[in-house]
C-alpha cells in the first residue's frame, strides 16, 4: 500500500533500489551504444555518427531540422556535416525553393555506417538477452514496452523527431 511519504511506492527503499537498478541498465545501454563505434574503426565520432542516425531516420532533411532533432546549434551540424561531406558518407543539396536551405543526405558509405552499427548493437543485446532465461526475457521484454509506453511518445528526444546515440 503507498504512502504519503514513499508515493507509489511500498517503501523508499523499493524506490531506491528500482532506480538504481535503472541506473544500472541505462550505463549498460549506453555502454552498448558506445562500444558500437568500434566497428566502424575510427571512420566517425560520436557526433559524427548521431548525426549519420538522424539523417538514417529522416533522409533528406534540412540542416535546421536535423539541429532540432540532436538538440544542437545549426553551425555545429555544419561543422559536423562539413567533415562528413568531406569523407562521403553524406550529400549536401539545397531546397529548389529557396537556395539558401541546406539539406542534408546519407550517402551510400554513410547508410553503410548506420547499418554496420545497427548489426553490431543488434547482435550484443541479442548476446546479452540471450543469457537470460526464457521467462526473464519474457518479464524484460514486457516491462521495458511497459516503461517506453509510460514514458511517453518521443520521451528522451531534444527536439521533435527521434534522437538515437
Amino acid at each position: 500500500m503507498a504512502t504519503a511519504a514513499c508515493g507509489p511506492w511500498r517503501s523508499q527503499e523499493e524506490a531506491a533500489d528500482t532506480v538504481e537498478v535503472l541506473q544500472a541498465a541505462t550505463r549498460v545501454l549506453t555502454g552498448v551504444a558506445l562500444r558500437s563505434l568500434d566497428v566502424l574503426d575510427g571512420a566517425v565520432s560520436l557526433p559524427q555518427f548521431r548525426v549519420l542516425a538522424v539523417l538514417a531516420d529522416l533522409g533528406n532533411a534540412r540542416s535546421t531540422r536535423v539541429a532540432r532533432a540532436l538538440g544542437l546549434d545549426a553551425s555545429t551540424v555544419t561543422r559536423l556535416a562539413d567533415r562528413l561531406v568531406a569523407a562521403g558518407h553524406v550529400m549536401r543539396g539545397s531546397d529548389p525553393g529557396n537556395r539558401t536551405v541546406v539539406t542534408l543526405e546519407l550517402s551510400g558509405t554513410g547508410r553503410d555506417l548506420v547499418a554496420q552499427v545497427t548489426k553490431w548493437r543488434h547482435g550484443e543485446l541479442t548476446r546479452i538477452v540471450g543469457q537470460l532465461e526464457s521467462g526473464e526475457r519474457d518479464t524484460l521484454t514486457a516491462a521495458l514496452r511497459r516503461l517506453v509506453e509510460t514514458a511517453g511518445d518521443g520521451y528522451g528526444n531534444i527536439g521533435p523527431g527521434p534522437l538515437r546515440l
